[in-house]
This record gives C-alpha cells, sequence and structure tokens, in this order.
C-alpha cells in the first residue's frame, strides 16, 4: 500500500485549519491535522516542502517506521512546528490503516477501555455574574464538568474571556491584541469566583480553571491553596513548565490537582512532571505532540505514575484532530477528561465527522479509520486569513506570558 501523492489544505470556516490528506495506490486516503495556532503557515510550509516529497513511495501500513523517519531523520528534533507536521502524518496513517482494515481506530489501539469519554467546555463571562450565567448554560446543554474563567475587576481584557458561547476563540485577524496582566489582582480575585460558583451549583459539577501560565510557583502554589475549599477537578498550566522542577514547590503547598502540558511537544517537556508525580494530568493534544503514535508513549509513562490524561482540545483543533482525540481516549487506560470546544456550524460543514456529543459524554462513533472527511470544495471557499494570538504585558508594560 504505497502513499502516491499527499497534499496540504489550509482553509479557515471561521478560523484557520491545516489539513494533510495523504493518497495510497490503492484509492484510500487518510486526514490528519496540523493546525499550529497563529502559526499554521509555518507548518503547512514544512510539510509541503520537506515532509510530503519524502512519503512518496512509503508504505502506508508502516506507521512506526515512518513517524521515526520523520523525527530521527530530520536531525532537528522536537519543537512545536516539526511535531505538528509528524503528527498530521502519523494521525493520517492511522485513518488509511482504519480504513483500509474497515475497523474504526480505536479497536487498532487495542480495542475500547470505557464506554465513552467524559468532556469538558469552556464557561467564561466579562465577570463573575456573567460566568455563573455561562456555567448554567453548560449544564443545561449537558456538561458534567466544566471549566470556568472570568474577567478580573480593574483589568481590561484577561485569557478565557472571548468570542463564542460554546467555544472560545482568541485569536485576532491582523495584528496580536495586547492584554494587560495584574498576578496580585488576579490571586485576590480568583478564590470569590468559585466560591460563587459553589453556592450556585453546589459540590455536584466537576469545575476546572485555566490560569495559563501566568504565575510564578510560590504564586501558584497560594492560589492552589486558596481554592482546595472549592475542590476543583484541576488547576490547569499555574506555570509555564519549562522549568519542570519548578513544579515541586507547587506540590508541596496544595493539594488541588494540576494538570499541564497543552504546549509541549515529546514526551521530554513531561517527563519530569510525570516521573515524580508532580501534575495529576498531562495535556499533550494529538496535533502538538506527534500524533498517536508519540501520545501512546505519553500515557503509558504517565500510567506508570498514576497521571492520567486530559487533552487540550479548544477550537484551534479541528474536527479531524478532536475525531484522533476520541479515539485515543476511548483505547488508552489512564484517560482522565476531554477538552471539547464545540466547533462552528461553517467549520462542521467542511469536516463532517462520525463522533457525536450528548449528555456530557463523547464517542467516535464506528466508521473506519479516524471518522472524519473534509469536504475540499467547500474548504476552497474559505481562504486562510493571517490570525495571531494575544500577547500580554503587566500593568508596569513588561512583557508577560499570555
Amino acid at each position: 500500500m504505497k502513499i502516491v501523492d499527499a497534499k496540504v489544505i489550509v482553509c479557515c470556516p471561521g478560523r484557520n485549519f491545516v489539513t494533510l490528506k495523504v493518497m495510497t495506490e490503492d484509492g484510500v486516503y487518510g486526514l490528519g491535522d496540523a493546525t499550529l495556532n497563529g502559526r499554521e503557515l509555518a507548518v503547512a510550509s514544512y510539510l509541503s516542502d520537506h515532509v510530503v516529497p519524502l512519503l512518496i513511495g512509503r508504505d502506508a501500513r508502516r506507521i512506526e517506521d515512518t513517524w521515526q523517519y520523520l523525527y530521527k531523520g530530520a536531525y532537528w528534533q522536537r519543537g512545536p512546528v516539526t511535531m505538528s507536521a509528524i503528527a498530521a502524518v502519523d494521525a493520517a496513517l492511522w485513518d488509511i490503516k482504519g480504513k483500509s482494515l474497515n475497523a474504526p481506530l480505536y479497536q487498532l489501539l487495542g480495542g475500547a477501555s470505557r464506554e465513552t469519554v467524559l468532556v469538558y467546555g469552556h464557561a467564561s463571562g466579562v465577570g463573575i455574574e456573567e460566568t455563573v450565567q455561562a456555567v448554567a448554560q453548560y449544564q443545561k446543554a449537558g456538561y458534567k464538568a466544566i471549566r470556568a474563567q472570568s474577567g478580573i475587576p480593574g483589568l481590561p481584557s484577561t485569557y478565557g474571556v472571548g468570542r463564542g458561547s460554546f467555544y472560545y476563540e482568541p485569536a485576532e485577524k491582523n495584528a496580536p491584541p495586547q492584554s494587560r496582566w495584574s498576578s496580585e489582582a488576579y490571586m485576590n480575585f480568583i478564590p470569590t469566583l468559585f466560591a460563587r460558583l459553589r453556592k450556585e451549583f453546589g459540590p455536584e459539577p466537576h469545575l476546572l480553571h485555566d490560569v495559563h501560565h501566568r504565575l510564578t510557583p510560590i504564586e501558584a502554589a497560594r492560589v492552589g491553596k486558596s481554592l482546595e475549599p472549592y475542590h476543583l477537578f484541576w488547576m490547569e498550566d499555574p506555570t509555564p513548565a519549562e522549568l519542570q522542577e519548578s513544579f515541586r514547590l507547587i506540590r508541596r503547598h496544595t493539594t488541588t490537582p494540576l494538570a499541564v502540558g497543552e504546549v509541549c511537544n515529546s514526551i521530554f517537556d513531561c517527563q519530569t512532571l510525570i516521573q515524580e508525580q508532580l501534575i495529576d494530568y498531562i495535556r499533550t493534544a494529538v496535533v502538538h505532540s506527534g500524533g498517536i503514535t508519540h501520545l501512546r508513549r505519553i500515557a503509558n509513562l504517565a500510567e506508570i505514575y498514576q497521571v492520567r490524561t486530559g487533552s487540550h482540545g479548544a477550537t484551534d483543533l479541528s474536527p479531524v484532530c478532536m475525531g484522533a482525540a476520541l479515539h485515543f481516549d476511548l483505547s488508552v487506560h489512564n484517560f482522565g477528561i476531554q477538552e471539547y470546544m464545540k466547533h462552528t456550524d461553517e467549520t462542521n460543514a467542511v469536516f463532517p465527522h462520525a463522533y457525536q456529543f450528548e449528555h456530557g459524554i463523547m464517542h467516535p462513533g464506528e466508521k473506519p479509520g479516524i471518522g472524519v472527511d473534509i469536504n475540499e470544495e467547500l474548504a476552497a471557499k474559505y481562504p486562510y486569513q493571517r490570525a495571531y494570538l494575544p500577547v500580554n504585558r503587566r500593568l508596569d508594560g513588561t512583557m508577560h506570558n499570555w
């Protein structure tokens, strides 16, 4: 089953997506997501200029060998652009294998470890009461787990409050928007948000929160301790994970569960975090961490140390990635939860899919392969539009993590 062609499809049905389509001599094709938010064309170029020529003539069934060929053979290993490109190839080959065997992808990964996949959504508001209303909307829609974000008094904008009610889109066309940040204002405010949410909704719903890499380790420890009375499902990305050992300090001071990893690109980016049990959930995504082949390695390492998965699943990942993630989630033993933000109607039309959401849980469906397709004719009607994620500055003007 030789690969005879591959092409990169870039489209913007509400936001930019990069999709790799790999074709075989048997007429079977597979899809892989290669979207890197704000840097989409860098991955598209990496694929078109460097990777696609290497695929022609290769056996599409040799998934592991192709992964190693693209990873070890490039010499310049890891990084978000390289790993997103490899992920697209990897997902496309798994899609091809599933279709050629007439089996859904999760069956190729060892079969189902559970019946369904628990997912969480993203509720936000410009203030506490607006966030309360948003959480109520998510509950009404069936979500059992909800990440809650709110604007902070005195700050004109902050992470987590963006366009859309059942999705969150922070990227802006043409130029990066600038946010202002005060760790002090945030740390004083955030416990009041979750006190209000627990008063309103009680102990039943799983509540999550994303700090988005903005605190120092000791600041994160303080926030985690202050949130303990509200028993969060997790506190996400409390501090940049580049210095993995910094989580030792956080771990010493709080029992609030910690989730990290959406910006991790390889097992080496989270090795210390997992092996020292400094986190509870690893959030690496199919597209940004080298595909299903590499994500399984991360999950296998995490299982040894009782760390569960919680893969990134915002709308900057296409339905192709969401479908692949759900197959992974259904199969992996140490699954924890899956992020799921609903795509726009335009996106769903371009990417028809078999996966379904109902009552806060999901299933990838039983179609062969990943179970997601692309309408290329419709995709062509949504050309690429340059867009950037925001940048963030402290109140004194110092650049800070967004």
